[in-house]
């Protein structure tokens, strides 16, 4: 039997045959199994030795699966356990149910064993990282703890400061006072007083100044706090986008295909009533009906550009935690990338403060490439929108003179390398990064930019999809003012492993 080293497996379940058969393949797989008949024997086992994941089988004698879990999720120290229902019911009522009562997942009979894993592998790192971002939580509530008994003890250094500054600005008038006097009575040491005179204003703007600065580092370090658990609640908020933008993006099918009908509905009844009367020629003329013919299709066309961007951002965030998978198949590079410069277009447009970016296409002669489209689009989107806001930030320091002789431009070129290998070249004129800030760029949640400007996860999620999903590299090089140049280099086939067939379960 394999090692427990990837975790800890209950298989609930009153069928003999089912239990041998997941056990076998569980355990080889690398798991500690372990097994129960059913749901009193399993509650017994998870007080005893809690599993990281409980495989629950919903009709079993006595107390069947929906209970068992309910009295799972009500218990203190067992709620978090993942649990997986399986059944032959294929009833959405039962199903809904299940999920109600807190299982985070539904698994149909007849049981395939790649299903099985790769929703015990999903499951497993979806806790995993829960319990790590649990952990880190914990120790940014520590570090916000030390940084406010900072704060405090900065504070009193400032209120120090403050009345000794006060002290002396008072010692200081007085001192002036008296050195007036002493001017008006010593008319020979005029010189001498005035040196002084100057010597204690110099201190007093260096109290004063020293102040200041402390301040500000007071107002940084709350300010830096504040957007620090700001960050924390993006993640959160752009899982419950996706439902919404989905119903939205899904109607706006409909909704083209309805407006096309109508409007040429309405072109055929004008045709056939070339004269509709005086009533309905003044609702025309109103409501200006030309335009909205004209302009309807557009605005639609818009919200759909709108709605595909917003789903754009989601999807980078579920392929970067893996929460589904898409088809390999063989695709245009070329295709993915114009469609995802179309989808930017809006972006590359001139504006009040500056011209256009100008796009350079230098394409090769390539072959279709077996990959993941929509994760290698989605490289495609985040490598050319940060060269666009490179470009951006760029231009905000440049005069309209500077524009027109030094265009920015971005540079994408195509080529074969070796048999059985694509290039993708992303090329920008802009300012460059300097060599330790390349060093970091794929890192997760490493950003140059602003708070509130980037999430610092574009990077790292395109190279997880080039390197881990597609078996290739991707490297930027770049230097201080000398743009940047991000390279993408994947095979043309990808290895598919075989496998042998699995038997399926019952």
């Amino acid at each position: 039997m394999a090692t427990s080293g990837k975790g800890i497996i209950l298989i609930v379940d009153d069928t003999p045959t089912n239990l041998g058969v997941l056990f076998d393949f569980l355990a080889d797989t690398g798991f500690k199994v372990l097994v129960a008949r059913d749901g009193a024997s399993a509650l017994q086992k998870v007080d005893y030795a809690p599993p990281d994941l409980i495989l629950l089988d919903v009709l079993m004698p006595g107390m069947d699966g929906f209970e068992t879990c309910q009295r799972l999720k009500a218990n203190q120290s067992t709620k978090d356990i993942p649990v997986i229902f399986m059944t032959a019911l294929a009833d959405t009522v039962d199903k809904v149910r299940g999920l109600n009562l807190g299982a985070v997942d539904y698994i149909t009979k007849p049981i395939q064993h790649e299903e099985v894993l790769a929703r015990v592998n999903t499951h497993l790192s979806l806790r995993k990282m829960t319990k790590q971002l649990q952990e880190q939580n914990l120790r940014l509530q520590q570090e916000i703890a030390q940084r406010t008994q900072a704060e405090e003890a900065l504070l009193q250094l400032t209120s120090e400061l403050e009345r000794r500054v006060g002290e002396r600005t008072a010692e200081l008038s007085q001192s002036n006072q008296r050195l007036k006097q002493e001017i008006q009575e010593r008319r020979q040491a005029e010189a001498g007083l005035q040196q002084s005179e100057a010597q204690l204003r110099n201190q007093a703007h260096w109290l004063e100044q020293t102040l200041r600065e402390l301040q500000q580092t007071q107002s940084k370090l709350v300010h830096s706090e504040k957007m620090s658990s700001l960050g924390c609640l993006v993640a959160g908020v752009a899982h419950e986008i996706n439902n919404p933008v989905n119903f939205i993006y899904g109607n706006l099918i409909h909704a083209g295909v309805y407006t096309r009908d109508l409007i040429e509905l309405l072109n055929l009844y004008r045709q056939k009533l070339p004269d509709p009367g005086e009533e309905i020629e003044e609702k025309a003329e109103v409501m200006d009906l030309e335009f909205v013919i004209e302009d309807l299709p557009k605005l639609l066309g818009s919200m759909k550009v709108g709605a595909d961007r917003i789903q754009q951002i989601v999807q980078s965030l579920r392929v970067f935690s893996r929460v589904d998978e898409s088809e390999m198949k063989p695709v245009d590079i070329h295709e993915g990338i114009d469609s995802t410069l179309l989808i930017l277009q809006n972006r590359l447009k001139p504006k009040a403060d500056r011209p256009p970016i100008q796009v350079i296409k230098e394409y090769g002669k390539l072959p279709v490439v077996e990959c993941y489209a929509g994760q290698l689009n989605q490289v495609f989107m985040n490598l050319l929108a940060n060269a666009i806001d490179a470009l951006e930030e760029c231009n905000k320091e440049e005069t309209l003179c500077q524009f027109k002789a030094n265009p920015r431009t971005i540079t994408i070129r195509t080529s074969v390398t070796g048999r059985d290998r694509v290039a993708v070249r992303i090329s920008d004129n802009g300012p460059g990064v300097k060599e330790e800030v390349s060093q970091r760029l794929f890192d997760p949640f490493f950003t140059t930019k602003p708070v509130g400007k980037g999430t610092g996860i574009g990077l790292s999620i395109s190279y997880q999809i080039v390197v881990e999903k597609h078996g290739g590299s991707l490297q930027c090089v770049s230097a201080p003012g000398q743009g940047a140049e991000f390279i993408i280099d994947i095979p043309i086939r990808q290895q598919v492993l075989q496998t042998a067939s699995v038997p399926v379960l019952y």
